[in-house]
């Protein structure tokens, strides 16, 4: 899953890589968690011929998704990510991967290796960005929930699939990653049904990001902070997540060898 992530572009960036008319400024955030504001980018209005406006837009939803027909939000789990593999079989996500996908900038997200039980090992936070820095678009789910008093909220949820080979080591799923040659097929709710766009919602290329190990500030959502993404080292003999654990030498010494991490 993906439960933190992180976009630290500019407004500049973003409107950039997305083609959008116009986009509201907002700080760095390095520490991105449930239930916070997040950008979102939507298909807008068609535009008549020969209009050159942009037909996307910009706007902030809160992540956690809230299908419409939900009574009382405070029962219902939150819905932060939605697994690409049967979303359109879900009823909460059904009629939103028909009718609502849109794009969610990131700079990168945060993942957590929890070794094996028996180990008694801490789960290792990593933060994973795209191997050439920049903005990043991942698939994405919104619905305008209407709450029994009048209110409005637009709620959305990143898509998941499984992790390709550079990720697998440290978690078995990660966000639908959409390149921009494929920005319109995405938001193109009108003539391209989930099935047209199926192909869209697969592991990232294995060099499309890398992972850097980081400490455990990112832990807490109160640290919010650029100290989040600076690398931290493995404890000493320990080996890091995807490398083969070192051979231990043969010695006279009785006493048994220091434990090493299997992983």
């Amino acid at each position: 899953m993906c439960g933190r992530f992180a976009l630290t572009a500019t407004p500049e960036e973003v409107q950039e890589l997305f083609g959008l008319e116009e986009i509201d400024g907002f700080p760095p955030r390095y520490n991105i968690a449930p239930t916070q504001p997040i950008l979102i980018i939507a298909a807008d209005l068609p535009r008549r011929e020969g209009d050159n406006r942009s037909d996307r837009r910009a706007l902030l939803a809160r992540w956690g998704f809230l299908p419409g027909w939900v009574k009382d939000p405070a029962e219902f789990p939150l819905l932060i990510n939605a697994r690409s593999e049967t979303a359109i079989e879900k009823a909460s996500f059904r009629a939103a991967m028909r009718h609502r996908r849109v794009l969610i900038a990131a700079s990168g997200f945060y993942e957590w290796h929890r070794p094996p039980k028996e180990l008694r090992q801490k789960s290792t936070p990593y933060w994973i960005r795209p191997a050439r820095r920049g903005v990043v678009a991942f698939g994405g789910l919104i619905e305008t929930y209407a709450s029994a008093d009048g209110g409005e909220i637009d709620t959305a949820a990143v898509l998941t699939v499984g992790a390709s080979a550079g990720i697998a080591p440290i978690h078995d799923r990660m966000p639908v990653v959409i390149h921009p040659q494929d920005f319109a097929r995405w938001l193109d709710c009108r003539t391209q049904e989930p099935r047209d766009v199926a192909d869209l919602m697969k592991p990232a290329p294995d060099d499309f990001f890398e992972a850097i190990r980081v400490s455990d500030l990112v832990n807490k959502v109160a640290n919010t902070g650029p100290e989040l993404q600076t690398e931290a080292a493995a404890p000493a003999g320990e080996a890091e997540v995807g490398r083969p654990k070192p051979a231990a030498r043969k010695t006279a010494d009785p006493d048994p060898p220091a434990q090493m991490k299997l992983f």
